[in-house]
């Protein structure tokens, strides 16, 4: 990849596993969160250093209630903190 992207979960909505996928153009220490719309976390989904490429994450929300939710990306270039990445997704949970 050439730059940082987060994609749109799919499906959406989705009942009760969805796929997240993103991007890393370097490697990069990675935190994807989910949040509820009044902004708790809900879901760790990746807390580490990761090389560069096309990944994606699998949300199992069993455990949560139908509703909006949000998912989050914070990546940072290892090799040049500078080189950040963030941003916010919306996804729908329905049971």
């Amino acid at each position: 990849p050439k730059e940082f992207v987060l994609l749109q979960n799919f499906p959406n909505p989705f009942n009760p596993t969805t796929v997240i996928s993103y991007q890393l153009p370097e490697p990069s220490n990675v935190k994807l969160f989910v949040y509820d719309v009044i902004g708790r976390e809900v879901a760790k989904l990746v807390d580490e250093m990761q090389g560069s490429g096309y990944k994606t994450v699998t949300l199992d929300a069993s455990n949560l209630s139908s509703g909006i939710y949000f998912y989050g990306i914070e990546a940072t270039n290892v090799s040049d903190p500078s080189k950040s990445f963030t941003q916010v997704r919306k996804l729908i949970l329905m049971k």
